[in-house]
C-alpha cells in the first residue's frame, strides 16, 4: 500500500506542476476555441490539459517500475507497456483535436486503433465468467472485438460527461477509487498476481485526476480536453479489462463445489469485473441517453447538444458547483455500492444503506424547486438564498411605474436571487467571445465579465 500511494502522489504531483506550463502553451499556440451554444463557460478557456495528465501517467509508470514491490509487475507482466502505448496514441490524437477540431469518425476510428495496440501487446480479455454456464474461454477474435468495443464504450462516456468544470475528473477519480479498493483486495487479500496491474493503473489514474482537479474546479483555468478525456477513459478501460480477462476465477477459491456453481454463486463479486461500466454509470447512461436522443431527432451521433444530464441539473436551477457535487454524489454511491455489494453480497445492511443514500440524493435533485424562507430569527444563520430580502424604496417605486404588483416582483426577485440568476442574461441573447490571450491569460488575473446588469439594479 506504501509503494501505490507513493505512486500516486508523485503521478499527482507531476500533474500539478505540469498543468500551469501547460496552460501557458496552450494560450501562446492558441488552443482557445470560442464559446459554443451548448458550453457553459462564459469566457474562452484553454485546453490541453491532457497533456500533463500524460506526463504524469509516464512519471507514474516510471516511479513503479523503481520500486521494489511493484517492479514485478512490469517484469511478469506487458501491460504497463501496453498501457503506455495505447495511451500515447490517443493522447496524441486528443491533442491534434483540442487544436485542429477532428472530425469525429476520425477519433472513432483512432479510439479502436488504440485499442488494438493494446490487445496486440497482450492486454485483452481472455475468458469471462457467466452465471449459470462457469468461466468460458474466448477465441482470439470474441477478445479483441469485445476488448475494443469495452475501450471504445468507455472512453466516449467519460469524452460525454466532460461538460463542466471538474466533472469529469472527480467522476473518474472516484471511479478509479472504488476500483483501487476491489482490485488491491483480490491482488493483496487473496494473493492472486494477476491483479497487479489493474490496482497499478488504478493508483496512477487516481493521481492523475487528483492533481489536475485544481485547475479544473469552478471556475476553471485550464480544460483537459479531449487530450485528457479519452486518456483516463483509456486508463480505466485498461484497469477492467486487466482484472476482467487475467484473473481466473477459480483462483479466489470462495465457494465450494463445481465451477458452474462457484461462478453463478459468485456473480455478485465479479459485477465490477464483468461490467466495469457500472463503476461509470453515470457517464455511461449518460451517452446512451445522447444517442438515443440525437438518433431519434434526426441527428448524427456524434452531434453536440445541450441535453446532457449536466446541462438538465442546470436547467432546473441548480448552480454549476451543486450540478458536479450531485453527479459526484450518484457517482460514489453507484461505485462504492457496487463494490461494497461484490464484497458482502447477504449482508442487507448494505442495501438499505444504498436505498437511504438514494432518497437522499433524490431529495437534491429537487431542491431547486422548493424555496424555503427561514423565519426572521434565523436569517444570520442560513444561507443568503434562504432569506428574506427587503426592497428598497426605488425597486418598489419602479414596480409601481411599470403596473407589476411591489409584493410580486419583490417575490420574483427574491426566488431569482435565491437561485443565483438575477443577473443572469437569456442564453439565446449570449454573444460568443472570441478566443484569445484576452480571455484568459496564463499571466495575471483572468479578464473580468462586462457589466450586464441593468442600471439602477444592486448588486
Amino acid at each position: 500500500m506504501r509503494d501505490y500511494l507513493l505512486t500516486l502522489c508523485v503521478t499527482a504531483a507531476v500533474t500539478y506542476l505540469l498543468t500551469g506550463p501547460v496552460r501557458k502553451f496552450a494560450i501562446a499556440t492558441g488552443a482557445m476555441p470560442e464559446i459554443r451554444a451548448r458550453d457553459v463557460h462564459r469566457e474562452p478557456t484553454p485546453r490541453l490539459g491532457g497533456i500533463a495528465m500524460f506526463f504524469g501517467l509516464c512519471a507514474g509508470l516510471l516511479v513503479a517500475d523503481n520500486l521494489q514491490n511493484l517492479n514485478g509487475v512490469f517484469e511478469l507482466s506487458n501491460e504497463p507497456r501496453a498501457l503506455l502505448s495505447g495511451a500515447a496514441l490517443i493522447w496524441l490524437i486528443g491533442v491534434l483535436d483540442d487544436k485542429f477540431e477532428i472530425d469525429a469518425l476520425i477519433k472513432l476510428g483512432a479510439q479502436m486503433i488504440a485499442a488494438g495496440v493494446m490487445v496486440m501487446q497482450g492486454l485483452t480479455i481472455l475468458w469471462i465468467p457467466v452465471p449459470g454456464v462457469g468461466t468460458v474461454a474466448l477465441t482470439s477474435w470474441q477478445g479483441t472485438l469485445l476488448t475494443v468495443a469495452l475501450v471504445v464504450i468507455t472512453i466516449n462516456a467519460v469524452n460525454f460527461v466532460d461538460g463542466l468544470d471538474g466533472l469529469a475528473a472527480g467522476m473518474v477519480c472516484i471511479a478509479a477509487a472504488a476500483f483501487f479498493l476491489y482490485t488491491y483486495r483480490i491482488w493483496y487479500g487473496y494473493g492472486i498476481e494477476a491483479a497487479a496491474p489493474a490496482t497499478l493503473f488504478a493508483a496512477i489514474l487516481m493521481g492523475m485526476c487528483v492533481g489536475f482537479l485544481p485547475h479544473n474546479m469552478h471556475p476553471a483555468r485550464i480544460f483537459m480536453g479531449d487530450s485528457g478525456s479519452m486518456l483516463i477513459g483509456l486508463v480505466l478501460a485498461a484497469g477492467a479489462i486487466s482484472v476482467t480477462g487475467q484473473v481466473d476465477p477459480d483462483a479466489l477459491k470462495i465457494f465450494e463445489g463445481s465451477t458452474r456453481q462457484a461462478t453463478h454463486a459468485a456473480l455478485p463479486v465479479f459485477i465490477p469485473l464483468l461490467l466495469p461500466l457500472t463503476i461509470i454509470a453515470i457517464p455511461f447512461a449518460d451517452l446512451v441517453l445522447a444517442v438515443v436522443r440525437r438518433t431519434w431527432n434526426g441527428k448524427s451521433p456524434f452531434a453536440a447538444d445541450r441535453g446532457h444530464l449536466h446541462h438538465r441539473l442546470l436547467e432546473i436551477g441548480h448552480s454549476h458547483s451543486r450540478s458536479v457535487l450531485i453527479m459526484y454524489f450518484w457517482s460514489a454511491l453507484i461505485a462504492f455500492g457496487v463494490v461494497a455489494y461484490s464484497v458482502h453480497s447477504a449482508s442487507m445492511w448494505i442495501l438499505l444503506v444504498v436505498v437511504a443514500l438514494s432518497a437522499v440524493g433524490l431529495v437534491l435533485l429537487l431542491l431547486p424547486r422548493f424555496t424555503p424562507r427561514a423565519p426572521l430569527w434565523a436569517q444570520a444563520f442560513v444561507p443568503p438564498r434562504y432569506r428574506r430580502h427587503r426592497r428598497t424604496e426605488a425597486e418598489a417605486r419602479e414596480a409601481v411605474e411599470t403596473g407589476g404588483d411591489p409584493a410580486v416582483a419583490g417575490a420574483g426577485a427574491g426566488a431569482a436571487r435565491a437561485h443565483g440568476q438575477e443577473h443572469e442574461p437569456p442564453a439565446e441573447v449570449r454573444t460568443p467571445v472570441p478566443a484569445g490571450v484576452n480571455g484568459a491569460t496564463a499571466i495575471g488575473a483572468r479578464s473580468r465579465l462586462p457589466d450586464r446588469r441593468k442600471a439602477g439594479s444592486r448588486q
